[in-house]
């Protein structure tokens, strides 16, 4: 299994420069492999295996960047098209522009190129770079690659990626009749309620920020574009939307650790998250929740800790079912926040519907 840690890096002046050149050659070898692939499949109706050495005769000024970022351009090319082939709907591989596309190159370590230390970390062509390193590293780690990205604020980042252990990744066998199962259900406010009492703050970061970040939207509009006053105001909307990224990452990650060292079982409903912000004009108020990136951070911190998620079929009646008696509702309109069962119970929508995910994803442990 493969864990990364992403640190804040401060390179200087010339360090900059050479970035900017890294994060240009890469883009453009990238467009060029994939212009050349078009023209040939046209004329020949063939795949043209094409690499970075090719094109470092005719366009010298490849040679000044790292070569090993230009050779994970290739891959990244390459893992585009077997993902097109397989599946037609991803779409067929883009041209990268200038302007939108994420600034980012990967390198790899051969030969002890790259070295991380307290304070500091060496890449090939830009030396040591003072770099933020607030948590520790375990030393039986071994680093695989490092990915350098810029923001649209300007702060730049690396990503290191580090292999861990197969003899950690082994799960531990549970009996699930005794095992603590936690049944989560998708709440428009709130993003999720829980079978359990968990106290959580209030999230909705993009709803408290969108007045200030309307504000610095208009100052934009109204700036000419190309001028200075334009690309400082355009890195005060990229701060705004960074700290509601932020802010809204550090609570998922926040919660999703402590359920997954609080719990043996995680159960939530297979929803397509996409789909209903879509379907429902919800997108703003399902996107701020960031629900879809709290179960992908829970799944893969249980298994780190060979504990398991289970997700149940969106079909199943959680929210019909009566989580005492059992009896389901065949009518029960979206306007119903109380759940009123003949059997004398009377219980929140959303909590009955937590609960009987949590009973569901028992019943499908204990069946196997």
């Amino acid at each position: 299994m493969n864990i990364a840690y992403r640190f804040r890096i401060y390179p200087n002046r010339e360090q900059e420069v050479l970035l900017a050149k890294t994060f240009g050659c890469c883009r453009f070898l990238y467009n060029q492999m994939l212009n050349d692939k078009i023209r040939e499949y046209e004329a020949t109706k063939k795949m043209l295996r094409n690499t970075p050495a090719m094109y470092k005769k005719a366009y010298p000024f490849l040679k000044e960047v790292d070569s090993l970022a230009l050779a994970n351009e290739q891959m990244h090319l390459e893992k585009a098209y077997k993902n097109f082939f397989r599946d037609p709907k991803i779409g067929f591989p883009k041209f990268k522009s200038k302007h939108r596309s994420r600034k980012s190159y990967t390198t790899n370590v051969v030969n002890g190129n790259i070295q991380v230390e307290d304070h500091r970390i060496k890449l090939p062509k830009l030396k040591w770079i003072r770099m933020k390193k607030h948590r520790d590293i375990p030393e039986k780690y071994f680093l695989k690659s490092v990915t350098i990205s810029m923001e649209p604020s300007g702060k730049y980042y690396a990503s290191l990626l580090y292999e861990k252990s197969d003899c950690e990744n082994q799960a531990e066998e549970f009996d699930y009749e005794d095992a603590k199962i936690l049944g989560i259900d998708y709440a428009m406010h709130g993003m999720a309620v829980f079978s359990e009492d968990i106290q959580k703050e209030n999230e909705g970061y993009f709803r408290k920020s969108e007045e200030r970040l309307a504000r610095e939207q208009r100052k934009l509009s109204h700036c000419v574009k190309g001028s200075n006053n334009y690309y400082r105001q355009k890195k005060r909307v990229a701060l705004c939307h960074e700290k509601i990224r932020n802010q809204r990452k550090d609570f998922l990650h926040k919660l999703s650790h402590e359920m997954a060292e609080a719990y043996d079982v995680v159960a939530v409903e297979d929803i397509d998250m996409k789909a209903m912000s879509q379907c429902m004009h919800f997108g703003k108020s399902v996107m701020d929740n960031g629900y879809g990136k709290f179960r992908e951070l829970l799944e893969y911190k249980l298994t780190w800790r060979g504990k398991k998620l289970v997700r149940v079929d969106r079909f199943f009646p959680s929210s019909k079912k009566c989580c005492k008696c059992g009896s389901v509702k065949k009518e029960l309109k979206l306007s119903d926040r109380v759940y009123l069962c003949t059997c004398g119970n009377r219980i929140d929508r959303d909590l009955n519907a937590a609960i009987n995910i949590r009973e569901e994803a028992r019943r499908m442990l204990l069946a196997g």
